[in-house]
């Protein structure tokens, strides 16, 4: 299965942005709001320039105290990001967000930010595969020539 066919099934292309400057208690408001993982860092909505998730608040707050929630996301946003393309296959998008250990990957096609799919988005899309070759297979085997 194709990123591609991942984003349709999603229904919800909307990608939750903010700008590089936004304040991290900001950031956390929003993924609390929202219910989401993650925030693609965007000066203009539509390039991404970085990612922040949960999980890097919770690092820093461990490592640093509320003080980090008064900081912006610029100092903490992962800024080289791994990205996929539509036509990726849904099994190397896996690999390398397990390889990455990241359940968040920006879908970027000529420098334009397209979607983003989670790890979660990856194993529904893959069991929903899996799903409908056992059920071919089923078939075939239970079929009455």
């Amino acid at each position: 299965m194709q990123v591609l066919h991942i984003l349709k099934s999603k229904g919800n292309d909307e990608v939750v942005s903010v700008p590089p400057g936004t304040l991290i208690s900001d950031v956390a408001k929003i993924l609390a709001e929202r219910r989401i993982g993650t925030v693609v860092i965007s000066t203009d909505g539509s390039t991404a320039e970085g990612i922040l998730s949960e999980r890097d608040i919770v690092r820093e707050l461990a490592a640093r105290g509320a003080a980090c929630l008064s900081e912006k996301v610029d100092e903490y946003m992962t800024s080289k990001l791994v990205t996929c393309t539509r036509s990726e296959n849904a099994d190397a998008v896996l690999a390398k967000m397990t390889e990455g250990k990241f359940r968040h990957m920006p879908v970027v096609e000529e420098g334009k930010l397209i979607g983003l799919i989670t790890l979660g988005d990856v194993v529904k899309a893959r069991l929903t595969e899996l799903a409908m070759e056992k059920d071919a297979l089923e078939g075939m085997i239970t079929n009455q020539w």
